[in-house]
């Protein structure tokens, strides 16, 4: 599979320690999910890979960052060459709500010029009981930060999927657009032709078109 992949995005989890950053990512690269996950010490990395349209298929590497602050020297380092970001928080946690603006807006101006794509997650929906962050207000957030929301649950497996697809989706649009992957220096988005190209019967018009990446 690593070989026949048309785009690869890089894509970071930004948030506060304990939001379920590396449970999230676990449950959808390994669709295992675990009660006790050690804290993630700097950055981890997985891979995974998504058909973002008949044909065409996108290498997913995600960088997992700690959310603690004795680590962020370190995170920051991944930023810049990051295509798109999770912006997560704890529904039962107000604090790691409140924290967001200040995550976006670190994260944004060590980025520039690069403009980063972003979704912000609203996490362990499952806990609703204990829910601190009512879900219009966070979608009020979203929408004054230009992001889409969606409330996610690795626990009961809720949304996983659908939250990374949204921000894939949304990363490849701008890349269609000739939004993304023009500044020097920045690997947040590769593009090639896979290294065995599907059968001409199969290729459709558009995919052809697509040999020529619109981010090269």
């Amino acid at each position: 599979m690593d070989s026949l992949w048309h785009y690869q995005f890089r894509i970071i989890l930004l948030g506060d320690s304990t939001v379920g950053k590396s449970s999230l990512l676990k449950r959808y690269t390994e669709g295992a999910f675990l009660d006790l996950i050690n804290q993630t010490v700097g950055v981890d990395f997985y891979v995974q890979f998504l058909e973002v349209e008949p044909g065409v298929y996108v290498k997913l590497q995600f960088w997992d960052t700690a959310g603690q602050e004795r680590f962020r020297s370190v995170t920051r380092s991944y930023y810049r060459n990051s295509a798109g970001g999770l912006l997560m928080f704890d529904l039962a946690n107000r604090k790691t709500f409140e924290n967001i603006r200040s995550w976006h807006r670190e994260v944004t101006e060590w980025v520039q010029p690069v403009k980063m794509v972003f979704l912000l997650v609203g996490h362990k929906s499952d806990l609703e009981a204990q829910r601190q962050v009512p879900h219009e207000e966070a979608e009020m957030l979203a929408a004054s930060l230009g992001m889409t929301y969606i409330e996610t649950s690795a626990k009961t497996n809720s949304n996983v999927e659908a939250a990374f697809q949204q921000l894939t989706q949304e990363i490849y649009h701008t890349v269609n657009l000739g939004q993304a992957g023009s500044q020097e220096d920045w690997d947040g988005v590769k593009c090639r032709l896979p290294s065995k190209a599907a059968p001409k019967e199969v290729m459709t018009v558009e995919q052809e078109k697509r040999r020529k990446c619109p981010c090269w």
